[in-house]
């Protein structure tokens, strides 16, 4: 397959990854209850649709529809959201999971961006560059607010009581069996590299 072909595969990953944040964001920002965390989400989805434009602009550059690729990874980062949105915890406790959440979110994202722009710097595609360049410095000046409105959350998240731990729920029975499941399967491959 052609460079360029991957690079259009992970371009349409990256716009359908985008248009997943665009209906998952307002309902971060809806469900955060620090003020400063709610603005953040809020208006990340504004820059995120902006971003969604970019990415049909770049389509246009190559003369390529931008559908046809549903982003699988971002849906599961999204899940974790969902999740996080889920728990029972209060206060700062829960808003530091949204932001793990987010972080997450976040740097898949850059990781997408790093990876499409440098296949269009090997194919010579300077207003593709452009156009992905912006949504990347976008998505790392988000990550960096995140991570700076974290640090008193975190804070007030650790001066927080302990709670009495309630009986897992089915989902979070489900996800524990995975996570042992995971664990077992991994088990050859750590013994052979402690050898």
């Amino acid at each position: 397959m052609p460079l360029k072909d991957v690079l259009l595969d992970e371009l349409r990953d990256m716009y359908s990854a985008e248009n997943q944040l665009v209906k998952a964001l307002p309902k971060l920002a809806k469900g955060a209850k620090d003020a400063k965390l709610k603005e953040l989400f809020t208006a990340h989805l504004e820059e995120t649709k902006g971003q969604v434009e970019r990415l049909k602009e770049v389509f246009g550059h190559l003369g390529e529809k931008p559908t046809g690729e549903h982003c699988n990874g971002m849906e599961g980062v999204i899940e974790e959201g969902k999740d996080a949105l889920e728990k029972d915890e209060e206060g700062a406790s829960f808003d530091s999971g949204l932001i793990g959440a987010a972080l997450r979110t976040e740097h898949y994202e850059i990781a997408g961006y790093q990876a499409s722009i440098s296949m269009a710097k090997t194919l010579g595609m300077q207003d593709v560059i452009d156009l992905l360049t912006q949504n990347l410095n976008e998505e790392l000046a988000a990550a960096a607010k995140i991570s700076a409105a974290a640090g008193p959350i975190f804070m007030k998240s650790s001066e927080e009581p302990e709670q009495k731990k309630k009986p897992m729920s089915a989902k979070e029975k489900t996800s524990a069996q995975k996570s042992r499941d995971d664990e077992k399967a991994a088990a050859p491959g750590l013994k052979k590299r402690a050898s």
